[in-house]
């Protein structure tokens, strides 16, 4: 082979090679988490818990299988292996490019279906209240629509507080969750879906790369059999 195609070989190995490093990190990490989930009374409760573990684990359990095609396809020099991680990476990048495309033009759905998280998060705060208590800590929020939600009891949870030994009304956060919650998508989904774009381009790179090898061993192997 060419020293070019060579280059390119030692290119996809190594950047496979750290995509199944990913791909394994992602699968310990959600069998961990997994592993933690405590026994809840309410069954569709435990089930949606545990759509987070079970999708990591997925998902790294996908890049690991594509990633192997990769490096063992680049440093065995396999035609067959070479093209299944093309086909593989492609049809990756296609669901993204779709996903960040839902995205875009299904947006006020997309923020509507996150306000509902805190609106599903505070009817469940008297079963569960750490749900509310996580967005109220990262959020620095306090209560569904504004801090007067938690009026009726007399008293504010110390997560509506920084200081949560000294929670009181002249303390206490002012913004509502479902406002604040809804805000941070809402700035941050244009990253998303930039963040998709450029990783979908990578993948493009890298199918284009897989294709060219695939093709050079192809050659190779002719120019071999004559």
């Amino acid at each position: 082979m060419s020293c070019g195609i060579s280059m390119v070989k030692y290119i996809l190995f190594i950047f496979n090679l750290l995509c199944s490093i990913c791909g394994i990190l992602l699968i310990v990490f959600g069998a961990l988490l997994f592993s933690n989930i405590h026994s809840i009374d309410d069954f569709a409760e435990a089930v949606r818990n545990q759509q987070v573990p079970i999708t990591m684990i997925v998902l790294g359990a996908v890049i690991l299988l594509i990633s192997w095609f990769g490096c063992c396809g680049a440093i065995r020099e396999s035609y067959c292996m070479s093209m299944t991680y093309s086909i593989l990476l492609f049809v990756l990048m296609i669901g993204q490019l779709a996903l960040v495309i839902y995205m875009w033009v299904h947006k006020e759905q997309y923020l509507k279906l996150m306000g509902d998280v805190v609106e599903k998060a505070w009817e469940r705060r008297t079963r569960r209240a750490d749900y509310m208590d996580a967005i109220q800590i990262s959020m620095e929020c306090c209560g569904r629509s504004s801090y007067a939600d938690y009026s009726y009891q007399g008293f504010f949870p110390p997560s509506c507080c920084k200081d949560t030994n000294n929670c009181r009304s002249d303390t206490v956060y002012r913004r509502g969750c479902k406002g604040a919650f809804v805000d941070f998508w809402d700035r941050n989904s244009d990253i998303i879906k930039y963040s998709g774009l450029v990783i979908a381009a990578i993948e493009f790179v890298g199918f284009v790369f897989a294709c060219c090898l695939a093709n050079s061993i192809r050659n190779y192997r002719r120019r071999a059999d004559y």
